[in-house]
């Protein structure tokens, strides 16, 4: 359900729940975004599970986020936000909390944006893992008790991060498949700091 996405969002450490974040950035513009990615992947491009309700929100309802005063949220103009309550509806499904595995929904919050971080840093889109860190933290409120999602694979230990990415990714989709580059840093036992940090820093490591 759409409050326990919220709820979970924030107990890994998120100053501003999920869906409240995609509502404040605009929802029209994560479609433009996700639209461009496509057209420059083509056939590499991975579908994910939100892509759909993205396009309904967006292209069908007209629900682009907070500056349209109706995105995953209502805006009313004399009250307090409050979660969509047809959001539940569109998705069509929901978990059972008794049975519900929170350390591992934790892990996907957290994990899926590491592991994006990890391609930007292989691909040279970002070259200094503090500036992956701090941007992450800064720029859309990564967890900043792990110090980045970089220093969290870090600190969660490369091979074991990678293990734990397989395992999502035989259960949700390749969505969760690490790329080359864990794959090499986890076989050689490498950590992020101390394969790319800049040579001051191992020094004083």
């Amino acid at each position: 359900p759409p409050a326990m996405i919220e709820n979970v969002g924030k107990m890994t450490g998120m100053p501003m729940a999920p869906l409240a974040l995609n509502d404040e950035v605009a929802l029209d513009l994560a479609y433009k975004v996700r639209e461009q990615t496509k057209k420059d992947l083509g056939d590499k491009y991975v579908p994910g599970p939100a892509d759909q309700l993205l396009e309904e929100m967006v292209v069908k309802l007209g629900r682009v986020g907070k500056k349209a005063g109706k995105g995953f949220y209502d805006y009313p103009a004399d009250g307090k936000k409050k979660l969509w309550p047809g959001l539940a509806e569109l998705v069509g499904k929901s978990l059972d909390p008794e049975t519900l595995d929170v350390q591992e929904l934790k892990n996907r919050f957290l994990y899926i944006q590491a592991l994006e971080a990890a391609r930007c840093f292989e691909e040279g889109v970002v070259t200094d893992v503090r500036d992956a860190d701090v941007g992450a933290i800064l720029g859309w409120g990564y967890a900043p008790w792990s110090g980045g999602p970089l220093s969290l694979i870090d600190m969660v230990g490369t091979k074991e991060f990678v293990e734990a990415c397989d395992k999502l990714a035989r259960k949700y989709g390749p969505r969760f498949t690490p790329n080359k580059l864990l794959r090499d840093m986890a076989e050689k036992g490498d950590t992020f700091y101390g394969r790319f940090a800049p040579s001051k820093e191992k020094a004083a490591a």
